[in-house]
């Protein structure tokens, strides 16, 4: 009886430590906690919801251009959109994204399309804060940063390609950190994501220039640290041979070479920098940009405390991407997702050094180990952080998912009631706008001037703002261009200028927009009418007509 009964307790024995290991696996952790709550603050309970994914027009031309390619089968090389370039060379790099864009339109519309855009926003939030762990952090000094940089990045929080960006910088960064401490073979992972993330969007030149920090770094190290020079120089080769294979990875894109061509004039042009306003540097009056402050500070200060430690890498992709930052608000999540990590682990030691000598009960070193004692817990992610993703994927009622563009923002009621007259016109009408436009009446509707700054130029660019602001010559470009429709914001010194005008009557105005149409030219003035002249620069532009809205790429 004994020698069946013990084999058979050591069996009861061994698969009651499996249930209890899965049923430890399967609990819910504070990770999954935290996505979740990043999820709901951010979107689901958020003070505008879904519905401020869809705050930036572009994502509109993304769908249809997504649209195209599911269509027809290829990438778009000509321009499908505006009267102005039609059928001119356009760099449709992002395709990728814009084709799932489409597919996820098609499938469960704006739905599918600000769902898919929060979670991926979430989830390089998330790895954003677990590579704070991983640097040492205690968790509540990396909940305080993250939640700074969430708020840091939300000015960039769009349902537009970059938000791919965002996830696959914050993974490669973690990954290439995890490669400085102990080398892995999953570095090199990072060349395919490379090809791939290029037909996403124009930010895997993010990681390229961080792998070129790196190399740099890992030299300038290799002389500082003359003990390691061998192992530092070693690095330097292995990550110049990185760098090299995803440069030549991003070069798998319908454009090749051309592609980067492109960016760098992109990059590079005036025009850009200084009429698109997330090219601009930031503002620090906003409330995201007090937070982006704090982190800037301590970023600097991070940067200071690295140099002496003579880790020459971290100071310089601080420093890079501060510089970067400062000079366009559009690098600040990307400033984020580099170097809040770091500021964690930084901002840890900080702590450590103030608690050291203090009682074990004085508050620091309370909150201290908290924190210690709930790491384990915040490093876990099990199935239930993806629960409430696949509840909201399958429901429709209570939540408040978008139908449309918001009507604060886009002309949504006059668009409607005045489609068909619109769509079969020349219409002018803001950037963000015309990108309205193109998502709702293509292919019958063809724009002036919308969203794709690179693709117009300085030319076409410079004539929009013109019009727009009623500088000089507006006239005679109205009239060069064929306007039939003017659809004004309401703020806009061309809607003014047109009130006055006779050629032109008002259509409807909601107190956003105002929609003018030309009317039929006339021999003479009517009966009782005095002769008007026309009106040329009488008003100031204002501050929208004179930096156009958005991005404008990703």
């Amino acid at each position: 009886m004994g020698l069946i009964a013990q084999p058979l307790l050591a069996l009861g024995a061994r698969r009651g430590t499996a249930g209890v290991c899965w049923a430890r696996r399967l609990a819910p952790t504070l990770g999954d906690f935290f996505f979740v709550a990043l999820l709901v603050w951010l979107f689901a309970a958020g003070a505008f919801g879904w519905l401020s994914l869809l705050g930036d027009g572009d994502t509109g031309w993304h769908i249809r251009t997504g649209e195209y390619v599911l269509d027809n089968g290829r990438v778009p090389t000509g321009d499908p959109f505006s009267f102005t370039k039609s059928g001119q060379t356009w760099f449709a790099w992002e395709w990728l994204a814009d084709v799932l864009f489409a597919w996820l339109f098609r499938l469960a519309g704006f739905k599918g399309v600000v769902l898919t855009a929060g979670v991926v926003i979430c989830a390089a939030a998330f790895v954003v804060f677990r590579a704070m762990l991983w640097h040492g952090a205690n968790p509540l000094a990396a909940m305080l940063v993250c939640l700074l940089g969430v708020g840091a990045s939300s000015v960039h929080y769009l349902a537009r390609p970059h938000f791919f960006t965002l996830l696959l910088m914050a993974v490669s960064v973690w990954l290439l950190a995890r490669d400085r401490r102990a080398p892995t073979r999953w570095v090199w992972a990072l060349i395919p994501a490379t090809a791939v993330w290029t037909n996403l969007h124009g930010g895997f030149v993010a990681l390229i220039a961080t792998i070129g920090l790196l190399i740099a770094g890992s030299i300038a190290e290799a002389f500082l640290l003359s003990q390691e020079r061998g192992a530092r120089l070693g690095a330097a080769r292995r990550y110049a041979v990185l760098g090299t294979g995803c440069a030549a990875a991003s070069l798998l894109n319908p454009f090749g070479y051309h592609l980067h061509v492109h960016l760098v004039s992109y990059l590079k042009s005036d025009w850009i920098r200084n009429s698109i306003q997330e090219f601009q540097s930031p503002s620090f009056r906003q409330e995201n940009m007090l937070q982006f402050e704090v982190l800037l500070v301590a970023g600097l200060l991070l940067a200071a405390s690295a140099l002496r430690r003579r880790q020459v890498v971290e100071a310089l992709w601080v420093i890079f991407w501060t510089h970067a930052a400062l000079g366009s608000v559009r690098h600040v999540p990307v400033y984020v997702v580099v170097a809040a990590p770091l500021i964690a682990a930084e901002l840890t030691r900080w702590w450590e050094w103030a608690a050291a000598g203090r009682s074990p009960r004085s508050v620091l070193n309370i909150l201290r180990a908290l924190g210690e004692d709930s790491a384990a817990g915040f490093r876990r992610v099990t199935v239930w952080a993806a629960a409430p993703v696949l509840v909201l994927a399958a429901i429709n009622e209570p939540v408040k998912w978008p139908k449309n563009f918001p009507e604060e923002t886009f002309p949504v009621k006059v668009v409607e009631r005045h489609r068909e007259a619109l769509a079969r016109a020349r219409v002018f009408t803001s950037d963000q706008w015309a990108d309205y436009l193109i998502f709702r009446s293509y292919p019958q509707q063809r724009v002036f001037f919308d969203g794709r700054s690179d693709f117009y130029g300085p030319e076409i660019g410079q004539q929009y703002m013109r019009m727009a602001g009623g500088h000089y010559e507006w006239e005679q470009l109205i009239e060069r261009y064929g306007f039939d429709y003017v659809l004004s914001p309401v703020d806009w010194a061309l809607g003014s200028l047109l009130k006055r005008d006779s050629r032109w009557r008002i259509v409807e105005d909601d107190g956003k927009a105002i929609l003018f149409e030309r009317v039929k030219a006339r021999t003479g003035p009517a009966k009782g009418e005095p002769q008007k002249t026309a009106s040329k620069g009488l008003m100031k532009t204002t501050e929208a007509a004179e930096s156009t809205g958005g991005d404008h790429r990703g």
